[in-house]
């Protein structure tokens, strides 16, 4: 997420009461999730495991709940709950907007576009020319939508990102101050689920198809012309490259990227990632032919083991 304007590095310090460590005057562009962000960009960690990764990031501001060395070319924000002082950054720069009709005045919709009764359509929200948008679809603030596409009946884009933080008194939410961008020629079917990006884009790419209640999580890009089944869950930050092939039922775990044309097959479970141009089966998933070995030598063991008795 780009703020509006550079902000001085003690402006943002003020705004979350935290110290600093750099110029007061650092630039400070943006504020970014580890796996997005660029230079100028605040990066925010609170357990020591992640203390390198972040402060080697791209990420030139590091929000911190330990005061430790500076990289050179870099500040840090120096806070006892960076958590919560991200998320006090995200309802600064990106507050709950109340919606008060049913399209938001707001909203910008393209010529040819048709939208049924009883869908919401929210604030800052664009839509390009020539889409069809179904009864009870609901897209939320500041999502993207691009020329031809169609979104079916009960359709969700742009619910809060499942980012939780546990804490003794139960679980704290990081807020989503991302997007959902649709690109042109997009279908999706009934009943689906796109989250926001935490604080980036949520992006299905030009071309692709999506069927009935598939739950697409924050952050994950999919690419140009796919093709993903019902009832699909994608996890957050999952890359799906272009022309992959997604059957019923699978499930993809997050942070994982998924090489271009590949196919997986119905209910298979993906916990890693996987390579270009293979077909792959199974939970764990595996290349389909070696899995179907597999299921065919368990079937064997019964006349095996009569075998081992003679």
């Amino acid at each position: 997420m780009k703020f509006p304007n550079v902000y001085a590095l003690k402006d943002i310090a003020k705004i979350i009461g935290s110290a600093y460590v750099g110029s007061p005057y650092f630039p400070v562009h943006g504020m970014n999730e580890i796996h997005v962000v660029t230079a100028g960009d605040i990066v925010f960690v609170d357990h020591p495991k992640y203390y390198d990764k972040a402060l080697q990031s791209a990420a030139t501001v590091v929000l911190i709940n330990k005061k430790v060395d500076c990289p050179e070319g870099k500040a840090l924000l120096i806070s006892d709950d960076p958590f919560r002082d991200f998320n006090k950054l995200t309802s600064y720069f990106k507050p709950f907007q109340p919606a008060s009709a049913t399209i938001a005045p707001s909203a910008k919709i393209g010529e040819g576009t048709i939208i049924q009764p009883n869908a919401f359509i929210g604030n800052n929200v664009t839509i390009g020319k020539n889409c069809r948008i179904y009864s009870n679809v609901c897209i939320y603030d500041n999502a993207v939508i691009g020329n031809n596409v169609i979104i079916h009946s009960g359709t969700v884009l742009g619910a809060d990102a499942f980012y939780y933080k546990k804490r003794p008194e139960g679980f704290d939410q990081l807020l989503s101050g991302g997007r959902v961008v649709i690109e042109d020629n997009v279908g999706i079917g009934a009943l689906c689920t796109i989250d926001n990006g935490v604080t980036g884009d949520t992006t299905i790419g030009a071309g692709t198809k999506i069927d009935n209640q598939v739950h697409v999580g924050h952050d994950t890009i999919i690419g140009k012309k796919c093709l993903i089944a019902a009832q699909t869950g994608i996890a957050g930050c999952v890359i799906i490259e272009d022309e992959v092939t997604i059957w019923g039922q699978v499930g993809l775990a997050s942070g994982i990227t998924i090489g271009s044309k590949a196919v997986l097959l119905a209910q298979s479970g993906v916990g890693k990632s996987i390579d270009s141009g293979k077909i792959y089966f199974g939970s764990p998933a595996e290349e389909s032919r070696e899995k179907m070995k597999q299921l065919f030598n368990v079937k064997r063991i019964p006349e095996i083991l009569e075998k081992l008795k003679e």
